[in-house]
């Protein structure tokens, strides 16, 4: 199993590394099919593969002009089955932690809680590829608040490092009778101001951890993004007559994400290569939003 894993992961990893080779083949087509459309010469550089540029470009239809990313290949099939999803914490988790975790098995559907105990995270990733899950996500905490959200897709990656803010948990929610109960449907999803490559990127790695809805589920989940913090808000509805009758509750619980790395790899792998990581100067860069405008 080991080494299916291993040579599995060399393969994958062998065509990602033909994506940058494909793109600058398409930038090379690009640029003739752009001279020929403006009756410009073709480019110095590329006059000794004209002939064969022109040719491929013969050939190509809507669906082989654009190269496919195969980056995104990991959740080309994730609609053909539910995900499958491990929910786990750092160790010794304190009763706040272990109340919110609980809380997110509800929120995820097809979710199962594991109580991290000694094991490594090795053994958990390797164990979670053995079961066939389809993601790990695990909680960190500092002195007993949730600080801290990493989310793996399995067997190769990506994952995501999300820091967790304002945590209000299902029980913390002080207005109790306008609180909806707690639906187990699967969810509809909203994703708000996810523009940008990596915002389209970080919303593909969340909406892929639920499964598709049935059409009269009445549980919406909101991922709405503003200045790269992501809001995270749980609903149920009742229609009451007519369709403008609509008596919205909050389930909870409720947080906000900050994306702070993406790596192309899985939890355990040390040696993955950076997508995206928050840099320190980033921080203080004016009007320079990372997922959205």
């Amino acid at each position: 199993m080991l080494r299916r894993n291993t040579r599995m992961r060399r393969e994958y990893l062998y065509r990602k590394s033909l994506e940058g080779k494909e793109r600058e083949y398409y930038e090379k087509k690009r640029k003739i099919r752009q001279a020929l459309e403006e009756g410009k010469p073709i480019p110095t550089e590329l006059r000794n593969e004209e002939s064969t540029l022109r040719r491929e470009i013969d050939l190509e239809d809507e669906q082989t002009a654009i190269p496919r990313s195969l980056i995104d290949d990991e959740y080309a099939n994730a609609t053909m089955s539910d995900p499958k999803i491990m929910l786990t914490t750092s160790r010794n988790p304190s009763a706040p932690l272990t109340q919110f975790v609980k809380e997110l098995k509800i929120v995820f559907p097809n979710s199962i809680r594991m109580n991290r105990g000694g094991q490594v995270l090795s053994e958990i990733i390797e164990s979670c590829r053995a079961h066939e899950y389809t993601d790990v996500i695990l909680v960190h905490e500092h002195r007993g608040v949730p600080d801290g959200l990493i989310v793996s897709h399995l067997p190769f990656g990506p994952t995501a490092f999300f820091s967790l803010l304002n945590v209000v948990t299902r029980h913390d929610i002080k207005d109790r009778k306008a609180m909806g109960t707690m639906s187990e449907a699967y969810p509809h999803l909203i994703f708000n101001n996810f523009t940008t490559k990596v915002g389209e990127r970080t919303a593909n790695i969340l909406k892929h951890l639920f499964p598709v809805p049935k059409p009269d589920s009445k549980r919406i989940i909101t991922f709405a993004n503003q200045s790269d913090y992501i809001s995270f808000r749980h609903h149920v509805y009742e229609k009451h007559g007519g369709p403008k009758s609509i008596d919205l509750k909050e389930v909870g619980p409720r947080f906000e994400l900050q994306l702070f790395q993406i790596k192309l790899g899985t939890l355990d792998q040390k040696e993955a290569q950076n997508e995206y990581v928050t840099r320190p100067y980033m921080n203080t860069a004016k009007k320079r939003n990372v997922l959205g405008d």
